[in-house]
């Protein structure tokens, strides 16, 4: 029996991954940050455009900043009145995928999140302010920085709550990594957070599986 359309379909990707496609799967959705092909699944052929996209024109930090606040109601929070550590990391991650989306002007998916620090607790009542930016972009990786404020609105008083940083891909409507504008550092702290950055993705590069 000759090969079918479906089995030229593999075959097509089988030969344009030796050719040295890195696959792309995120931790969260099936994918890996970096690289040229998606795969979503592991039983279905995926199609690769013949030639890259063309890099967009690069935008600054302060382009996608994203400043999200919401007061902390009993349903965020336990029978003692803290907040849920979950409910702060969805914050983060909703804040996170904002800037995302708002660099990209495209879909994001999470890849990783590489830590979340909680600092102070938050409160039932208290004013959960999420601070998020754009630290580093790769070819369609983009990290955030999230920094996360709680404050008590009765008194005024400002705690500083925890921090975490977040790494999306941009994805086109066929679920595939696109390119990303890159970002334009304009200060040294700026610069400084991309150091960062740059470090904290070359030990997510070495401790991949």
């Amino acid at each position: 029996m000759g090969p079918g359309s479906g089995d030229r379909r593999i075959l097509i990707l089988s030969t344009r991954l030796a050719s040295g496609y890195p696959i792309c799967v995120m931790t969260l959705l099936g994918y890996k940050e970096t690289g040229n092909v998606t795969k979503q699944n592991a039983n279905r052929a995926v199609d690769i455009p013949a030639e890259p996209a063309a890099t967009p024109p690069g935008k600054t930090v302060d382009e996608s900043r994203v400043v999200m606040a919401i007061t902390m109601q009993p349903p965020d929070a336990n029978s003692w009145g803290n907040v849920h550590g979950g409910t702060i990391m969805r914050l983060a991650d909703e804040a996170g995928g904002a800037a995302a989306i708002r660099h990209s002007r495209a879909r994001c998916v999470t890849v990783a999140m590489d830590s979340m620090v909680f600092k102070e607790p938050v409160y039932i009542g208290d004013l959960l302010t999420i601070r998020a930016c754009l630290t580093y972009t790769g070819r369609t990786s983009m990290e955030v920085e999230a920094l996360i404020e709680a404050e008590d609105l009765r008194t005024g008083k400002v705690r500083n709550a925890g921090a975490s940083h977040l790494v999306y891909v941009a994805i086109d409507d066929l679920g595939r990594p696109t390119p990303v504008p890159p970002l334009v550092l304009q200060t040294e702290e700026e610069r400084e957070r991309w150091r960062a950055a740059e470090e904290r993705r070359a030990f997510r590069v070495r401790s991949r599986p």
